[in-house]
């Protein structure tokens, strides 16, 4: 039996890359009824369709959705749609930092004051547990997106700590950049290489932790099960030099689209208001409260519940000693062919590449979809 089997779940922001794929992943693991809340009116039709599509060709594993346009800083709206959950895996957000930086109080408005009323629907309605996806930019924050998913933990850890005597447990999770998603670099770098260049790179130095979308959403879901209130989990995770992601697209695309990679033009064009050059996915304080497990870290809360005594008695702890901050840098970054190899064996170049079968580095044969 999942975890999730026979629960009632809210998804909010459903219609966005993560949760739509967590919404997928949860049709897996039979819950009783699945609940989307999406400010998007076009795709919450469509991922409805979809839900009603997946009832009817699955007779024997029949799930009760409901998809709803809403905003989460509606907070009247979010307490009508808490009612008879049991979990809510909160992804709604605003997520581009560069528009974040232009519209600082809409950032507030979803980020920090969505989160409150998560946090308020939830306690209202007596919820068993609130999953927060957070960013590795709330780290030592450089820019308005990351302090405000940043203040979104903090509102997260707070609320466990002081929820009186309510069953609703409230942890968060953090990792890093989902490749192949609509906010990623890889559909401006395939735009650029198709229109013949230039690739245009903000600083040839950058580096970034990456997941895949399905691992990122997976353990999503392991999180909501291993939480035992106000810890943040941060996620293990792979690290690229935003250049050799720009150099393996190349290559590759020029392999099959018929022209010459040595004269795809590169040019730098400096970094955009709030970027760093490195990301890191803890801070030096935060890795004297860290304990690693097999597939991730678990940041426990600073101050600990006033209520009660949390055992954070997880079943896969490696160490309770974690002296390193988790800092990308071009010293742990992967090197060119493997990376090459991740971006094969995960499809992400799929949907530029329609009906192209790209041999794996290994040597196999990868067969490519062709985009809709």
């Amino acid at each position: 039996m999942s975890f999730f089997s026979g629960k009632t779940i809210l998804v909010t922001g459903g219609c966005g890359t993560v949760g739509r794929e967590i919404v997928r992943q949860l049709l897996d693991h039979s819950p009783q009824e699945l609940r989307v809340i999406d400010s998007n009116e076009s795709e919450i039709f469509f991922l409805e369709q979809e839900l009603l599509t997946h009832s009817r060709q699955n007779p024997k594993c029949q799930i009760t959705s409901h998809c709803q346009v809403g905003d989460i800083r509606d907070a009247d709206k979010l307490t009508m749609m808490c009612e008879g959950v049991d979990i809510v895996l909160h992804t709604a957000a605003l997520k581009h930092v560069i528009l974040c930086e232009r519209a600082p109080f809409d950032a507030v408005q979803t980020n920090i004051m969505g989160v409150r009323n998560v946090i308020n629907a939830a306690l209202v309605n007596n919820v068993e547990r609130v999953i927060f996806t957070s960013s590795d930019k709330a780290v030592n924050p450089t820019n308005v997106m990351g302090t405000s998913k940043l203040m979104g933990e903090r509102l997260i850890t707070a609320a466990n700590s002081l929820k009186l005597k309510r069953r609703t447990i409230f942890s968060s999770t953090r990792f890093g950049n989902v490749l192949g998603s609509r906010g990623s670099v890889i559909p401006i770098f395939a735009r650029q290489i198709q229109n013949g260049g230039p690739v245009t790179l903000t600083d040839s130095r950058m580096t970034r932790f990456i997941m895949t979308l399905e691992e990122s959403c997976r353990l999503v879901l392991l999180a909501a099960e291993k939480a035992r209130g106000g810890e943040v989990f941060v996620t293990k995770m792979p690290v690229i030099r935003i250049a050799d992601l720009a150099h393996v697209m190349i290559e590759e695309f020029s392999r099959h689209l018929g022209f010459d990679a040595r004269k795809m033009p590169v040019t730098e064009i400096g970094s955009k208001p709030g970027e760093k050059l490195y990301e890191e996915l803890m801070s030096d304080e935060e890795t004297r409260r860290t304990v690693e497990l097999t597939e991730m870290f678990s940041v426990l809360p600073a101050f600990r519940s006033v209520y009660e005594d949390i055992a954070y008695d997880y079943d896969d702890i490696v160490t309770s000693e974690v002296t390193d901050p988790y800092v990308s840098s071009p010293s742990n970054s992967m090197s060119r062919e493997a990376l090459k190899s991740f971006c094969r064996q995960n499809g992400l170049f799929d949907e530029y590449l329609g009906g192209i079968k790209l041999p794996d580095v290994s040597g196999q044969t990868t067969s490519i979809r062709r985009a809709a």
